[in-house]
């Protein structure tokens, strides 16, 4: 299948991806099916194949597409919002425990991201930390952001807000919310250390889910092929 709901309206296109989930179970066989649109792909796949430039980036589940990005480029593709990439950080390692520096702001990394950093023998370095802004909690910690845009979603708003030369974006719900957040006004924010994904500022590989000894190591099958 290549693109076949792309001509659709929104409401016509969600229908479609469950009676073709449906379709698939009923015949019970193998689709190959060609998109754009992440949301289907993430819907409708069980193993996902993301390329650029003629090469696959990632072949992984769903969930490990969207939780295990092996690169910026798969981490800026997958999931709705974008993730956020803040430039200009540090991975340190202070007392044998490696921390995120964040626009200044040190996050002590989880006990899993520690064994990955270790395994991999990695050394401080530049990075850019990658966060979903579904993993952005608003109301508290020690960074800010401004809001140039709210948008009201019902249930949650996602909100556009620039931390310095970074543009952020938030989703958070609405229930509970005891934070202002209309256009312009200014939110602290803190973000989740095991949820942090760090990239090689020069490579652009995921530092946790990448070994540089054996690509396997850590993430679903990551390797290049030419396909020409």
């Amino acid at each position: 299948m290549d693109e076949p709901l792309s001509n659709l309206d929104a409401k016509l296109r969600n229908q479609m991806r469950a009676e073709i989930i449906k379709l698939r179970q009923r015949i019970n066989t193998t689709f190959m099916y060609v998109t754009h649109d992440q949301t289907e792909a993430m819907t409708l796949g069980d193993r996902i194949v993301i390329m650029k430039d003629g090469y696959v980036n990632q072949i992984g589940t769903p969930r490990d597409v969207f939780n295990k990005p092996v690169n910026l480029f798969v981490a800026g593709f997958i999931g709705m919002p974008v993730m956020n990439f803040f430039e200009g950080c540090r991975l340190l390692l202070e007392g044998g425990k490696y921390y995120a520096e964040i626009r200044g702001v040190k996050f002590e990394l989880s006990d899993f991201q520690q064994k990955a950093l270790k395994h991999n023998g990695q050394a401080p370095c530049d990075i850019i930390a990658g966060i979903r802004p579904q993993h952005i909690r608003v109301g508290s910690g020690e960074l800010t952001a401004v809001i140039e845009v709210s948008e009201l979603l019902g249930s949650e708003y996602n909100l556009h807000a620039r931390s310095g030369d970074d543009e952020v974006v938030m989703v958070i719900p609405t229930i509970g919310l005891a934070e202002d957040v209309s256009m312009g006004s200014k939110v602290h924010f803190d973000v989740m250390p095991e949820l942090i994904q760090l990239f090689d500022k020069e490579t652009g590989k995921n530092l946790i889910w990448y070994d540089k000894e054996s690509a396997e190591a850590h993430a679903p099958v990551c390797k290049s092929y030419d396909f020409e």
